[in-house]
């Protein structure tokens, strides 16, 4: 390995490590959330409220995709950090190696898939009516470029693990800076409307998947990788994916959600129901960008001294970041109910959509204090390795509990219904996922 800065992992302060490792990652999150939250003011004050809705459509099947890059890149970075806490550094390049090949067989196999059923997956994601062209257009392009966004969010992910999340950092804002810059290009002086959108974003991709490539074939990356290593382990591919499934399950629970929140609001209320939640889904990206880049940083800190045996510090680091996360969280929670008014405003001026999402976003955001125990509860059993246990916490918080409530509210009350089916989701996820991260704690740290 060169450049070895991964040891401060297992001997830095912990609140130093958190601020170290957290803040580049929340930064790069926000600069990307930023990135989608422009993009959609852009989208709606040039195209129109339907390209909104429309692109709200097609991300979950982007989302999807993507998210296979972040998985095998954060499955692979626990094992690739507590490689280096044990200081088995042949493993660590070898899960490097794989996890590179498995990206690009995996995403490239399903890019061929999602355009082979286009027309049943567009409608089947709420492109009905007036949107299905323009989610069309968007779909299409957009899913050319995924491949390149799983190798980018697989990159940015091994950066982190190894201990360098600056380049990480740079990783997450490159594709934001260049898809602004395009989106002015190419929808507002070109005038080329959803296909400039759609293009903007496929470009960015690029550029950004140039970097990492360059990034770990130079003397920064600590990884000096052999033919050998891309050759495909089953038993590191097993557990990449055991590990990765958590993320998957994560983000595969957003779509679902996305999936299920658009046909019901459709059906509900039509197409400006459904730009409503668009810019819902778009605040809930961007206004937890600090409790997810501090659950971000603390993976590969708790992993690091999972593997080199240092239980004081991983129950340190398991309690500074909650306490951490829940103050960021608070913040966020404040700051979304008091300018809620004011956050749709930025949007658009359609009169439907500032009447209505207000008091929605309130609803959303009204459970985010407590949040930072249900991320950080999940993350500490995808650090530790233990892939089942961090699974079915991750899909409490979407899955378990919110979509039964979804139906039931949206049955019983409406579109409000579907608007308080989010708290209550996050309030009892919350609370299983605290019992079982004590209970492990107290077994197997304390």
């Amino acid at each position: 390995m060169r450049n070895n800065i991964s040891g401060r992992l297992g001997t830095d302060p912990i609140f130093r490590l958190l601020i170290r490792q957290g803040v580049p990652a929340s930064i790069g999150i926000l600069v990307m959330s930023l990135n989608i939250l422009i993009d959609t003011v852009f989208v709606g004050q040039w195209i129109g409220p339907n390209a909104i809705a429309a692109i709200n459509v097609v991300l979950p099947v982007s989302f999807f995709i993507a998210a296979l890059g972040m998985a095998i890149g954060i499955g692979g970075g626990s094992i690739i950090s507590r490689a280096l806490g044990d200081k088995n550094i042949s493993k660590a390049n070898q899960t490097f190696g794989n996890q590179i090949t498995l990206t690009f067989i995996v995403t490239l196999s399903l890019v061929f898939l999602g355009l082979l059923f286009l027309e049943y997956l567009i409608p089947a994601f709420g492109g009905k009516g007036d949107l299905y062209e323009l989610a069309k257009i968007y779909y299409e392009i957009v899913l050319y470029g995924v491949p390149l966004l799983g190798f980018c969010m697989m990159g940015n992910n091994t950066m982190r693990a190894e201990g360098k999340p600056e380049y990480a950092m740079y990783a997450m804002m490159i594709p934001s800076i260049t898809n602004l810059f395009l989106d002015y290009i190419l929808i507002f002086y070109l005038d080329y409307g959803m296909y400039g959108a759609a293009w903007a974003t496929t470009i960015s991709y690029a550029v950004t998947a140039i970097y990492i490539l360059y990034y770990f074939t130079s003397s920064k990356s600590e990884f000096k990788l052999k033919i050998n290593d891309f050759y495909l382990s089953f038993s590191l591919v097993k557990e990449i994916s055991s590990l990765g499934s958590v993320t998957l399950a994560r983000q595969a629970m957003v779509s679902v959600v996305v999936l299920l929140v658009n046909n019901i609001l459709f059906s509900a209320a039509g197409e400006m129901t459904v730009a409503v939640y668009a810019i819902i889904s778009r605040m809930l990206m961007f206004a937890l960008f600090p409790v997810i880049g501090i659950t971000q940083g603390f993976i590969p800190i708790a992993a690091f001294n999972y593997g080199a045996n240092n239980p004081g510090r991983v129950y340190d680091v398991v309690v500074k970041a909650i306490i951490f996360s829940t103050v960021l969280a608070s913040i966020v929670f404040a700051l979304i109910f008091i300018f809620s008014e004011d956050i749709v405003k930025v949007f658009t001026n359609d009169l439907y959509i500032l009447n209505q999402t207000p008091i929605a976003l309130r609803w959303v955001f009204a459970a985010t204090p407590i949040i930072g125990i249900q991320f950080i509860g999940a993350a500490y059993f995808q650090a530790i390795g233990k892939a089942l246990p961090a699974l079915l916490l991750t899909l409490t918080r979407q899955g378990f509990f919110f979509i039964p409530f979804l139906f039931i509210l949206s049955n019983k009350m409406g579109v409000i219904g579907v608007w308080i089916a989010f708290p209550l989701g996050e309030l009892i996820s919350t609370i299983v996922t605290g019992y079982f991260l004590f209970k492990n704690l107290k077994k197997d740290i304390i």
